[in-house]
């Protein structure tokens, strides 16, 4: 069966006919971490009457206000509130765990499909998200009339549908900086099968995306966990994902210091377009992103992109024409073009386990 997004399950709270937003209990935190609501309304990504509108739907409901104003000393949590917020970090917590314990089990479930053969026509490419690909797509069908199945997924999961035989390449990235071993590590148990091949594709920048102007002064990944600043995420199992979180152990920054860690999405627009929006103040991901929303962005790292392939596809006429097509000028030049973007020489394969050594 074809490779599904990550299966993902969410908790949902109602008070009789009102939902408990996520955006609520982000407002909630905020007044108990600012004491001051306009300040808590601007954390949360909300206008002050909205933020009281959601206040008072939520106090009307249970029966009690949520907020206490206090004259000239800013704004505070009620019992009410505090008892709310308390409950929810709790339950939502322990809840959590159950459903990340459901999601795994589901994706068994439908992990034991079994796998539909890659189609004898056209060319099946299971990669990390990426811009230089997603452009590519058309211009390699209309130019050969090849064919191609492009499906965006994290970089584990790529390389875990090229072992199980659904597509024919995987495209998975890890940072250009010494001592990433830890990080290579859990790409081994798949670039270590016996017989896959690996080729760097091209470089890219990753960093962080920040609205123009940079409003929050963020420089460095540190500065992800500083007080009012909202961050929106990539998901488990994403390159980018793994590679933040690398970087963040090495820096000794606490993923629960940073407000909006959980947060997800599942591409660099995704996360770009969040920031972009105002529902987020920063992200981690590829400057070509930032820039197609007009974002500022600050460097953090260089990343090598790579395709992996098992030796009986490298022999499929499709992927060779295809490989053929990113081997070439034209498509060197659309790398290029594309902010934080570098092409490489022409491509040569390696056995896979080569690269993470």
């Amino acid at each position: 069966m074809p490779l599904s997004p990550r299966i993902s399950a969410q908790i949902r709270w109602t008070l009789g006919p009102l939902e408990i937003e996520p955006r609520l209990v982000a407002l909630l935190e905020s007044v108990a971490r600012n004491g001051n609501l306009q300040a808590a309304a601007k954390s949360a990504g909300l206008s002050y009457r909205h933020a009281w509108g959601l206040l008072e739907a939520a106090g009307n409901s249970l029966g009690d206000q949520l907020v206490i104003r206090h004259q000239g000393r800013g704004t505070a949590l009620s019992p009410l509130g505090t008892k709310l917020l308390e409950g929810m970090v709790d339950v939502n917590g322990s809840l959590a765990a159950a459903l990340r314990e459901g999601e795994a089990r589901m994706a068994a479930h439908i992990a034991e499909a079994p796998a539909t053969p890659v189609a004898s026509t056209g060319v099946v490419l299971h990669a990390s998200h990426d811009l230089a690909l997603a452009q590519m797509r058309g211009v390699f069908a209309r130019a050969t009339g090849i064919g191609l199945e492009l499906q965006f997924h994290g970089s584990l999961d790529c390389l875990a549908a090229l072992r199980r035989k659904q597509c024919d390449l995987a495209g998975f990235h890890l940072p250009a900086i010494p001592g990433t071993r830890t990080l290579a590590a859990q790409f081994l148990p798949y670039l270590g099968l016996r017989g896959w091949q690996a080729t760097h594709l091209l470089d890219r920048t990753q960093g962080l995306m920040v609205r123009a102007g940079n409003p929050k002064q963020l420089q460095r990944l540190a500065d992800l966990a500083k007080s009012g600043v909202r961050f929106v995420n990539r998901q488990p199992g994403s390159g980018t994902r793994l590679c933040l979180d690398f970087l963040l152990s090495q820096q000794g920054v606490s993923p629960a210091d940073i407000h909006g860690y959980t947060h997800e999405e599942f591409t660099h627009a995704a996360v770009a377009a969040a920031v972009a929006s105002g529902m987020a103040d920063a992200a981690f991901g590829i400057e070509a992103a930032a820039r197609e929303h007009a974002l500022d962005f600050v460097p953090v790292v260089n990343e090598h992109y790579y395709l992996a392939a098992r030796p009986a596809s490298l022999a499929r006429p499709g992927v060779r024409a295809l490989l053929a097509h990113l081997d070439s000028r034209a498509f060197r030049r659309l790398v290029n073009s594309l902010a934080g973007y570098r092409s490489t020489a022409a491509l040569q394969w390696q056995p896979a386990a080569q690269i993470i050594r």
